[in-house]
Formats: C-alpha cells, structure tokens, sequence
C-alpha cells in the first residue's frame, strides 16, 4: 500500500496526459462525424441510383469490419503499400491518422441514423409543406430536421457514450491514450514496472467522463420533448 501512495502522483500525472488526448480524439471525430454522417446519408438517400448504391456499400464495408482493422489500414497502407507516409512520424501523425479512421467510421454509423430519422417523418408533412408554397429546402430545415433531431437523440447518443469507450482503440497504432498510458507502468516503460493497479484507475476516467455525458445527453433529450 505504501508503494502504491509513492506511485500515485506519477501514475496520475500520466493518466491525466493519457486522457487529454483521449478527449482530443473524442471531440475531433464528434466535429468531423457529425456533419460528414448527414452528407453520406443524403448520397445513401440520392435518386440518383449510382451515387446510392456506391454510398450504401461504402457504409456497409465500414460497419461490417472492425475499428481496429480500419485504424490499421489507414495508419501503414500509405507507407508500406504505396511507399507514401502521409502521416509522418511521431504522435501528431498518428493522431491524424486516428482521427480520419475514427471520423470516417462513426461518420457512416451517423448516417444510417440520419436516414432512419429523416426517413421516419411523415411524408405527408413535406406535402403539406409544398401546398404551402415551401421550398424542399426550407422543408427540411424548418420541418423534417426539427423534428429528426428529436427522433436521432437516443441512438446518437448511445454512439457517443460507445465513442469514448472506443477511443481506447487507437492504442493499436501507438497513440498514448489513457489505455496507453496506464498499460505502460505494467510493461515498465514509465519506470515502474509490474503494477497493474494503474489499469483500473483509467475506468474511472471513463466512468465520469461516460457519467457526465449521460446527464447532458439525457437533458438534451429532455429539452426536446417538446416535439411531442
């Protein structure tokens, strides 16, 4: 025990810089997949038939594999297959490389609940809305997304909360996450070697962190009811 109270002030200096890029990646794909999901799923949504198909099986591809398997293709596919190392070295590149992975891969799971929520407004609201002399767009953004925002809430929300669970992930390319962080004082490459204690005290973080989360998400949805 007293070993563990010498240790703590080093462990939790780590976690707390491991977690600091865990957030950074959080927020990172929050921005990039929020608006890309609504893209691809207007090109899923699209009369346009090829353009249709061709998003369908991209989301497909990317919903059917792992995470971790697309982290690893995007971060050594340039350098080793096309003798391109786009992201460059050191932790920077790998964040990138992280941060497209993850955008792109929670990007297509947005936009399948986009097209269930647009999908789920009734479509006699858009027609009443062209007797009224409404243009499609202002269809959408004064009728159909109103109303989609309210219908999307519960599973965007379950994506979030699996969001930060997930980030843990980027640890197969290197990236110093809290995972990271707290499985390098078992391995000893912080100085301390063997001490597995450090691995629980990351579920904390994740804890809170999910914990905090859950109440915004629960008071975003509360505001919203509204539309009922």
């Amino acid at each position: 025990m007293e070993l563990i109270l010498e240790q703590f002030p080093i462990v939790i200096q780590s976690l707390n810089i491991g977690f600091i890029q865990t957030l950074k990646l959080f927020f990172v794909t929050l921005l990039g997949a929020v608006p890309l999901g609504l893209i691809i799923s207007f090109g899923s949504m699209s009369r346009f038939r090829p353009l249709s198909y061709l998003t369908k099986i991209v989301v497909w591809i990317v919903r059917g594999t792992p995470l971790m398997i697309q982290l690893l293709i995007i971060y050594y596919f340039p350098g080793l297959v096309l003798d391109n190392p786009i992201w460059g070295g050191g932790e920077s590149g790998r964040f990138l490389a992280a941060s497209v992975a993850f955008i792109f891969n929670y990007a297509c799971y947005f936009s399948e609940i986009y097209r269930g929520g647009i999908q789920g407004v009734p479509k006699g609201q858009e027609e009443a809305g062209l007797v009224l002399g409404m243009t499609r767009s202002q269809i959408f953004f004064k009728v159909t997304l109103l109303q989609m925002i309210k219908r999307i809430v519960p599973p965007m929300s379950n994506e979030i909360i699996t969001l930060v669970k997930d980030t843990s992930l980027a640890r197969i390319i290197a990236l110093q996450e809290i995972i990271w962080a707290g499985q390098a004082f078992l391995k000893g490459s912080q100085g301390i070697s063997g001490a597995i204690w450090p691995l629980f005290f990351t579920a904390v973080y994740y804890l809170i962190f999910n914990g905090i989360l859950t109440v915004l998400l629960g008071r975003l949805e509360k505001k919203l009811d509204y539309f009922r």
